[in-house]
């Protein structure tokens, strides 16, 4: 995916690469240290400083990106985190921040934003209800006060990586209609339960908000239409999974062609066989395919172009099939190895069925490729 990078690109992610095998390597993803607040405060300190959360920010408000398109700079660190399975708030944060330098109050911009691209806190998007049949504001109601205040009820689910501190945007319904609010995690009223996981390499949490009143100028206010900005803001998110999703594919494939030429039957490798060979070529081929349209979807979106949110969707819904597919054929190239709790398999396997559902599967997101092209 990184093959057309450029030299400043490609100087970020040989340095972030080597912060990630340093930090975190593949051997403590079943490690709980891992999943510390120590732990997690250290690693987005680190990757604050290689610009992890500055790359969608404009320079004017203190961010700023390698190759002038912050979408596709952090749609490659996405990759290779994908890759090492790394933990970590990094696409929340980004969504995040991106959203408050678009529609964000002085306050927000001040306060929030600046300590975000700094690694001094991080964010999460709330957007997951419980059985609210996939609308972005499910779960959660709003109402909102004469003076703009709002006071926010229900609960978002599957949020991921909500760490000690961090900031939440809340989408959420009113009356009004779609109300998106930044509010922190440790805020009167808000309830973060830890829920349990396919995935091992990621930390998702039930957010709970009992009467929690946010100030109006917490509040964010488009310039635009709120659906302009949502449709943003799932755009970056369904790009960037599905950048770290190639990444862990990459990494799961390279094990699985590897597996096949070591692994001895018969008296030669089994990749030698023609029924492996086939699957092991179609794979190939969906790795590639997705590789492609996960970069096209980065560049269209961070080039402002008005068909970056169609891109997005289309990326993730390819994506996201062929990565259950890929998990899967490799699992059968592996066969036992594969299930056991040792091998590395697994946890790929995890965090592709994983991403595949996160900010919308393949059907969903067809769905909204529908909405956007007024079918």
């Amino acid at each position: 995916m990184d093959s057309d990078a450029t030299e400043d690109q490609r100087a970020l992610l040989d340095v972030s690469v080597r912060f990630m095998a340093e930090a975190s390597p593949l051997a403590m993803v079943r490690e709980p240290e891992r999943r510390d607040a120590a732990f997690a405060t250290t690693y987005r300190n680190q990757a604050a400083e290689l610009g992890w959360f500055s790359m969608l920010v404009p320079e004017s408000l203190g961010g700023g990106s390698i190759s002038g398109n912050g979408v596709l700079d952090a749609a490659l660190i996405a990759f290779r985190r994908g890759g090492l399975l790394q933990p970590g708030p990094f696409i929340g944060t980004n969504v995040v921040a991106d959203a408050i330098a678009r529609a964000g109050s002085d306050r927000l911009v001040a306060e929030v934003l600046g300590a975000l691209v700094a690694g001094e806190a991080s964010a999460a998007w709330a957007v997951a209800g419980a059985q609210s049949a996939g609308r972005l504001d499910g779960g959660v109601q709003a109402s909102i006060g004469p003076d703009g205040a709002v006071v926010l009820r229900g609960a978002k689910t599957a949020v991921p990586d909500v760490e000690a501190g961090a900031w939440l945007l809340v989408t959420a319904a009113s009356p009004d209609g779609v109300v998106q609010a930044v509010v922190a995690a440790d805020a009167p009223g808000v309830s973060v339960v830890p829920l349990e996981s396919l995935d091992l390499s990621r930390r998702f949490a039930e957010v709970r908000f009992d009467e929690v009143t946010v100030p109006a100028d917490a509040v964010l206010r488009p310039r635009g239409s709120i659906e302009a900005l949502l449709d943003r803001q799932l755009a970056v998110a369904a790009t960037l999974v599905a950048a770290e999703c190639v990444g862990a594919m990459e990494a799961e494939f390279a094990l699985t062609l590897q597996y096949s030429k070591d692994r001895i039957a018969f008296g030669r490798p089994i990749g030698s066989f023609q029924a492996i060979k086939h699957v092991l070529a179609d794979t190939s081929l969906a790795l590639e395919l997705s590789k492609a349209v996960t970069v096209a979807a980065a560049r269209t979106l961070g080039a402002e172009d008005d068909y970056g949110p169609s891109a997005a969707s289309m990326a993730k819904a390819l994506v996201g099939e062929a990565a259950v597919d890929l998990a899967q054929n490799c699992f059968q190239v592996f066969a036992g190895i594969g299930y056991t709790w040792e091998h590395d398999q697994h946890l790929y396997l995890r965090r592709l069925t994983t991403d595949a559902a996160l900010f919308g599967d393949a059907a969903w997101h067809r769905e909204h490729l529908c909405q956007l092209a007024g079918i």
